[in-house]
């Protein structure tokens, strides 16, 4: 039987707390480690299904599509009909199409499936920080941010080894075929003990979700074609993205409840986290794809060796995301992130100047210090957006969160894709001094926060939300 669809003032009681962060955990993972493993199986499953490479490709294109264009019209959607049923939704659609990709034996078939298990990762990721805020204490936010940024963390840099792993001992299909129990065990749990929230009275709004879908779907598909298509092409595609990006800002002015959340970014604390979250994940994404190019061109190593060392980042993370969360209860988040994004260029900056003849400890002190900048800036930054907006404005903060990274991480890619393009020998130095760049620029947006006027707007929603809590 059901819980009561009854709202908690502040977060859940004790052991239902557990029980929800663990049912989120286990969805956003689900979703982040299908984003990496496939690129590891691509090889693969074109040769078994006899497809040419450039077809194969929409099986990661198709999915990571599927949730651009539709992150924020399911935020939205979560503060209409409950962040609950969205997520919840979103898990079972996940596990249906985990199924149909593990027996489809065609590319289209696999290829339209995975475009369905994107559209269900959507609906786990776009609400996803919006129940770990209803989930936890208020005086507790910060930990289960730093809990969730771990989570996602961690997901990203084990998925190729895990996807190595099942590879080693089966075929292709169980990448898929592992996620259907695990989905019906994370949705048995879910229906026990994710929070209910309060359904907002305004209904959805179907044209600015389709004006959302062709700004940010086409947007990204210009940024990834500005390497490899035709110059009209990208330019044809950037211009029908500024068109539709004009026309949703102009449209979301004059909404209460706007889909795009301007509302939230007219908060300058809210606007400074969204733009620092961009540069640094830009940042990310930049060495990300460039340091296994790095590390082999330039020193040799084999593929093994690349895997350990570029293995101390996400401890790194792991271990600092989860300080930072208890760090951000006590001392400003502006702070918290200038200090993150600084270490994190100088890990940046020390790794692109690597001496001519590495030892191992030379590469792996290099990547504990980027990896523990970016989990100082990650927790405080995230908690940051969540708390400025108000309670019923969650799905905003929560799909402009996971918009926010996307954007920045494309971005980075396409980056990267330029610098190897145009310089062959020294692209992927640039690429990491360009990550340089970025995360210094998010530093200094980040310290803009400390500012009277860059924390504005945010002590006015935390007293209406007292305001709330309290009943006045």
């Amino acid at each position: 039987m059901s819980p009561a669809p009854i709202e908690h003032a502040d977060g859940l009681p004790q052991p239902q707390r557990n029980q929800a962060i663990l049912t989120i955990a286990l969805g956003i993972t689900m979703a982040v480690v299908d984003s990496a493993i496939a690129n590891v199986a691509l090889p693969t499953i074109a040769a078994d299904l006899n497809a040419s490479p450039a077809f194969s490709i929409w099986i990661v294109n198709g999915y990571q599509l599927a949730i651009t264009i539709s992150l924020l019209p399911l935020a939205s959607l979560g503060e209409i009909v409950g962040y609950r049923r969205v997520y919840l939704v979103g898990l079972a659609l996940f596990t249906l199409a985990s199924a149909f990709c593990a027996l489809a034996h065609t590319l289209p078939l696999l290829t339209f499936a995975r475009i369905i298990q994107g559209f269900g990762a959507a609906g786990i990721m776009s609400v996803n920080s919006a129940l770990v805020r209803f989930t936890y204490p208020r005086s507790l936010l910060g930990r289960g941010i730093g809990i969730n940024a771990l989570v996602v963390a961690f997901s990203a840099a084990v998925g190729p080894t895990i996807a190595a792993g099942i590879l080693a001992v089966g075929s292709w299909p169980w990448l898929f075929a592992i996620n259907v129990p695990l989905g019906v065990a994370t949705l048995a749990l879910g229906w026990r003990s994710l929070p209910h929230t309060t359904p907002a009275s305004h209904s959805f709004d179907w044209q600015s979700a389709g004006l959302s879908a062709i700004t940010f779907g086409v947007g990204i598909a210009a940024i990834d074609s500005g390497h490899g298509e035709a110059t009209i092409t990208c330019l044809v595609q950037f211009t029908i993205a500024i068109i539709a990006g004009a026309l949703l800002v102009y449209r979301e002015t004059h909404m209460t409840s706007p889909l795009l959340p301007v509302d939230l970014l007219r908060i300058p604390v809210f606007g400074l986290s969204i733009a620092t979250s961009i540069a640094s994940f830009c940042g990310q994404m930049l060495a990300f794809v460039a340091i296994p190019f790095y590390l082999q061109s330039r020193f040799g190593y084999s593929a093994v060796h690349m895997g350990l060392l570029i293995t101390p980042w996400p401890i790194a993370v792991a271990c600092a995301a989860p300080l930072a969360g208890r760090l951000v209860e006590h001392y400003p988040a502006g702070l918290l992130g200038g200090i993150g994004l600084t270490l994190f260029a100088c890990g940046l900056g020390a790794l692109a100047f690597l001496p001519a003849v590495p030892t191992p400890l030379d590469v792996v002190w290099r990547m504990a210090l980027a990896g523990a900048g970016f989990g100082l800036f990650q927790t405080p930054n995230n908690r940051t957006m969540i708390a400025a907006a108000p309670r019923e404005r969650s799905g905003g903060a929560s799909g402009m969160l996971g918009t926010a990274r996307l954007l920045g991480q494309t971005t980075g890619a396409a980056l990267v894709a330029l610098f190897l393009g145009r310089y062959p020998i020294d692209g992927t130095r640039i690429a990491l001094l360009t990550g340089v760049g970025f995360a210094l620029c998010g530093a200094m947006l980040s310290m803009l926060r400390l500012s009277p006027a860059g924390a504005r707007g945010a002590e006015q929603v935390r007293v209406q939300d007292d305001q709330r809590l309290r009943g006045d």
